[in-house]
């Protein structure tokens, strides 16, 4: 059997509160294979979104073992984090994290140019004409709707051609009709590059196009069944 994509070995996640330590996540042992699309679904406050930012290395578990592409993420240091995620990850947040000072072409080329990338704005503006924003180039976000501004930050994701793409209730901050449009694009920029997804969504019609839908509540996998319907 092939390397899995992503690997948690009994991961644990802990923070601190007000009262003291508390407990997110509890011995999470999880596999992705390569290709595959996941869906992590569950009550409101169940760990779904903490997992998900511990497999992408944006928080770190206070107990177990992360992989990511044969790397492990429990043992490297920020800098050696964020080249990973640079390079290997694309990540998409409910909230869109666009920088209101530029334009949606900006948006997207800038992560490229800071990696490198000497083909950066061509790259970014085949990205956004491939999510139906070739004439908003040059608009910023505020000129723009929440569905475009989704757009963006899918584009922005799937820029750097990542093996991994991340998204957190890719759909929650939109309308039936939008979050419908960016379920078919997120879903379709994944069979393009080719990547293997991981999302958090509550929606039952995005869980029902994954390959695997895993269940939390109360930071445990819950049912890690092939077919549920998402809360």
């Amino acid at each position: 059997m092939a390397e899995p994509v992503l690997s948690l070995r009994d991961v644990a996640l802990s923070l601190q509160g007000n009262a003291g330590p508390v407990d997110i996540l509890h011995g999470i042992t999880l596999d992705v294979a390569a290709g595959e699309t996941v869906g992590l679904v569950g009550p409101s406050g169940s760990g779904k979104s903490s997992l998900l930012m511990i497999m992408g290395g944006l928080e770190r578990a206070t107990a177990g073992q992360v992989q990511a592409l044969g790397r492990d993420l429990t043992a490297l240091g920020e800098d050696a984090l964020a080249r990973l995620r640079r390079d290997n990850m694309g990540v998409v947040f409910q909230s869109f994290h666009l920088i209101p000072t530029m334009t949606a072409l900006e948006n997207v080329a800038t992560p490229l140019e800071l990696a490198g990338h000497a083909d950066a704005f061509d790259r970014a503006e085949a990205e956004l004409r491939a999510v139906g924003l070739g004439d908003r180039l040059a608009h910023y976000p505020a000129q723009m709707s929440g569905g475009e501004q989704q757009r963006v930050a899918l584009a922005r994701a799937a820029a750097p051609r990542p093996a991994i793409l991340l998204a957190d209730e890719p759909t929650g901050n939109l309308d039936e009709a939008n979050g419908a449009a960016i379920i078919d694009m997120l879903l379709g920029l994944r069979d393009r590059h080719g990547a293997t997804l991981v999302m958090v969504t509550h929606a039952p019609e995005l869980a029902a196009r994954c390959d695997r839908v895993v269940r939390l509540r109360d930071g445990r996998i819950d049912a890690p069944a092939a077919a549920q319907v998402a809360e």
